[in-house]
This record gives C-alpha cells, sequence and structure tokens, in this order.
C-alpha cells in the first residue's frame, strides 16, 4: 500500500490550480541592481548557506516544499528570480547562463556570503554549473538536477498534459509578479533561444570543475536523456548520479520528500 507521501502531485493538478506550497516569512528580502537589472532574492533561516535557483520561466516561489525542509535541517535557505523572471527584470539583452551566475554572485555579495551551496533545477541547474567553472572559489557545492550542458543532452519536445499544466501556472504567475506582464510572449521566446543554444560544455570543459557535484535525474524526465545525466556524471571528477524514481523533470513538485531527501543526504556529506 503507497503512503500519502509517495504520491503528491504527479500530474501537476495541485500545482496548476494552487502553485507550490507557499514560502515561509523571509528574514531579509529585497533587490540587487545588477547588470541592468534587478534582481530579487530572500533569505530564510540561519546556518550553512544554500542557494536554490529555479528553472526556466518559472520563479522562486516554485521552491515552496524545499525551502522549509532545509532551514528545518539548519541551513540558510537563499531564493533568486533569476533575471526576467518572477519578481525580477531584464535588460534587452539575450539570456545567458553566464549572465545569470553573474547575478547570483551579485547577490551573494550583498548578502556577504562568501561561499555557498547550489540547488539548482533545469536551467537553474545550468546556472548553478557554470558559476561552480567559474567561481568555485565561491561555490560549496552543486545539487544539478534535471539539465542539460550541451545541446545533445536534450529530447525532442513533446507536449503533454503534465507540461500544459505546469506552462499554465507559469504563465498566471507571470503575470501576476512580473514587473513586465504584458511581455510574456517575448519571454518565452528568449528563454527558449537560450535553452536551444546553451550551454556548450565539451567534456574537456567539465573535467575542469574542481567542486563537489552531484548530478539527479528524474526517471521520467520529459526534457533531458538519462544517457546524457549518466555522461556529466563521469565527465565531472568526483561526481555522482543519484536517479530519482517514479518522477518526471518536475519532482520537487510531484513529490517533495524523495526530492528533499536527496537534497539533504548530499549536503550534509559534503558539507560534514
Amino acid at each position: 500500500m503507497e503512503t500519502k507521501m509517495e504520491v503528491y502531485d504527479d500530474d501537476l493538478r495541485k500545482f496548476e490550480a494552487d502553485g507550490a506550497a507557499p514560502l515561509p516569512i523571509a528574514n531579509d528580502q529585497g533587490y540587487v541592481e545588477h547588470e541592468g537589472a534587478r534582481i530579487w532574492y530572500a533569505a530564510y533561516g540561519a546556518g550553512s548557506p544554500v542557494i536554490l535557483l529555479h528553472g526556466g520561466l518559472g520563479h522562486s516561489g516554485n521552491w515552496g516544499y524545499q525551502v522549509p525542509a532545509l532551514v528545518s535541517s539548519g541551513y540558510r535557505a537563499v531564493v533568486i528570480d533569476s533575471r526576467g523572471h518572477g519578481r525580477s527584470t531584464r535588460d534587452a539583452r539575450p539570456f545567458s547562463y553566464e549572465l545569470m551566475a553573474s547575478d547570483v554572485l551579485a547577490v551573494m555579495d550583498t548578502l556577504h556570503l562568501e561561499k555557498v551551496s547550489l540547488v539548482g533545477w533545469s536551467d537553474g541547474a545550468c546556472t548553478a554549473l557554470v558559476l561552480a567553472a567559474k567561481a568555485p572559489s565561491r561555490t560549496a557545492s552543486v545539487f544539478f538536477f534535471a539539465c542539460n550542458m550541451d545541446p545533445t543532452g536534450v529530447k525532442p519536445f513533446e507536449a503533454t498534459p503534465t507540461l500544459n499544466r505546469c506552462f499554465a501556472r507559469h504563465t498566471k504567475d507571470y503575470a501576476e509578479l512580473s514587473a513586465t506582464p504584458e511581455h510574456f510572449k517575448d519571454f518565452v521566446a528568449a528563454v527558449t533561444l537560450m535553452q536551444q543554444t546553451q550551454p556548450n560544455y565539451s567534456a574537456h570543459d567539465l573535467a575542469k570543475i574542481s567542486v563537489p557535484v552531484v548530478i539527479v535525474q528524474s526517471e521520467h524526465d520529459e526534457f533531458i536523456r538519462s544517457e546524457h545525466a549518466a555522461y556529466l556524471a563521469r565527465s565531472i571528477p568526483n561526481a555522482e548520479l543519484v536517479v530519482l524514481n517514479g518522477v518526471s523533470h518536475f519532482a520537487p513538485l510531484q513529490r517533495p520528500e524523495q526530492f528533499n531527501t536527496a537534497i539533504l543526504a548530499f549536503l550534509s556529506k559534503v558539507l560534514a
């Protein structure tokens, strides 16, 4: 018999209707002006800092099930709305993972965080690994969930009811949170262009990454090839591969307990 914990929101009906669980009250929140954008952040709890980076078209509120789990385990959780996403603005430049990684550093500097663990989901995972490559002295570890590091890692796109529900939620949230709610179509086109053309890390580039990394892949990921996740884990020195069974690209929403257990296990190991 399956328990409630094991079956949560696999088809994202709850997420479409209500979003993730609401974020708790922040200890600190605000905006950082950086590179032509206003980047929104919020911080919760105290302890070793963990920055959570959401996926493309989403926003920090998508981490509503993860932030309380981190705080109750003794970590300081920091969420950031990526430029152009959620409450953060953007300028006319194309999206790039390098630019978004530099935004994360700007938030870290504002919060006086010398070194952080990064938890990235989809585009956020890519941003996290780019940051680890560019600024290893500022990166304690990377929990890399559900993304590719070169274009060969992506499956051909197929619309599904689950993906449609997720997109419907993103559409609604953008209208409510964005400073430019009328620009949703342009926003989607610009993010999609980035995803189709970046990143382009070679095995040689991956071999230079020097921080602890776990590559986390869901059994039923709609976007990322499982072979690509295995290749990343082989190519990054000392990286491990973790497979989450029964979930897809949306594991943090579908079965939060399972996802949070994976994060906390990794953090307790690398920060011990």
